[in-house]
C-alpha cells in the first residue's frame, strides 16, 4: 500500500495528533497499520508523519467496526478499494455505510434490561421482545439490546392489551417486506449509480458530488417508504369499506 498525500505538507501529523483527530488509540493505530489497513507514514528524520488519506482510511476503520464487521471483513473491504484512495475516495465509502438510521446496539444484563424496561421482565415478556427484535440473549446470560428506542416499541407491545402473537406476525410482516425494499433499493442504486461511476474510472470530480447525494438520497427514501405506506394503508381502509 502506497501512502499519498496531497500539495499541502501542513496537514501532515505525529502519530499523537493523527490519534487526537481520529480518536483512536496510538496503540490500535500501530496494529492497523500492522495489518496494512493504513499505509506506512511518511519519514521525516525518524519521526513518521500521517497525512489525510491516513486520517480517512482510519475514520472508515472506525465505521465498519461500529457497523459489526469483523477485522477479517475490514480487511477484505479496504483490500477491494483501489490502492491510492485518497480522502475524498475514502469519505465516500464511508458515506455508502453509513446506517440509514442510527443504530444503539449495546450488551446489558438482564437487571440492566429490566431497568430500563421499567420493570422486571417475566420470561415470556422478554421471548416477545425476542421474537420482536428488541434484543437477543447470548450465551453468557446477557442480552444484545438493539436500541432505547427499539426497546421502548417492545414495551409499549407487552402493554397494549392485544395478543402478543399479532405483534410477532406484525414485525414478521415488516420485516419480509422492508428486507425485500431494501434489496431492491440496494441494487438499483447500485445498477444506476456506483457502477456507471466505476465504469467511468471513479472520476475524482464526481466523489464529492456523489458523497452529497447519498447523504440527500437516505432520509428522502425513508420519508418516501413512510408517506407511501401510510397512503397505501389508506387506500386499502378505503377499498375494504368500499
Amino acid at each position: 500500500m502506497v501512502a499519498t498525500f496531497g500539495p499541502d505538507q501542513g496537514d501532515l501529523m505525529t502519530i499523537d495528533q493523527l490519534a487526537e483527530r481520529s480518536g483512536i488509540t496510538v496503540r490500535n493505530i500501530r496494529f492497523y497499520a500492522g495489518r496494512g489497513l493504513i499505509p506506512p507514514p511518511q519519514l521525516r528524520g525518524r519521526t513518521g508523519l500521517y497525512g489525510p488519506d491516513h486520517l480517512a482510511r482510519l475514520e472508515l476503520v472506525s465505521e465498519l467496526s461500529a457497523l459489526g464487521f469483523t477485522l477479517s471483513a475490514i480487511e477484505g473491504h479496504l483490500e477491494r478499494l483501489p490502492a491510492r484512495a485518497g480522502a475524498a475516495e475514502l469519505a465516500l465509502q464511508r458515506a455508502l455505510l453509513a446506517p440509514w438510521v442510527p443504530e444503539e446496539i449495546e450488551e446489558i444484563d438482564r437487571a440492566e434490561l429490566d431497568r430500563r424496561a421499567g420493570r422486571t421482565l417475566s420470561h415470556d415478556e422478554l421471548a416477545t421482545l425476542v421474537e420482536l427484535g428488541a434484543v437477543t440473549p447470548l450465551d453468557d446470560g446477557r442480552v444484545r439490546l438493539h436500541g432505547t428506542t427499539v426497546l421502548g416499541i417492545g414495551v409499549a407491545v407487552l402493554d397494549s392489551g392485544l395478543p402478543t402473537e399479532l405483534w410477532e406476525h406484525v414485525h414478521q410482516l415488516i420485516e419480509q417486506h422492508t428486507t425485500a425494499l431494501a434489496e431492491d433499493l440496494m441494487k438499483l442504486f447500485q445498477d444506476e449509480i456506483l457502477q456507471p461511476y466505476r465504469d467511468r474510472g471513479r472520476p475524482a470530480d464526481e466523489r464529492s458530488r456523489l458523497a452529497a447525494a447519498l447523504s440527500q438520497l437516505k432520509p428522502l427514501t425513508m420519508r418516501g417508504v413512510m408517506t407511501a405506506f401510510g397512503r397505501a394503508v389508506n387506500k386499502t381502509i378505503r377499498e375494504r369499506i368500499g
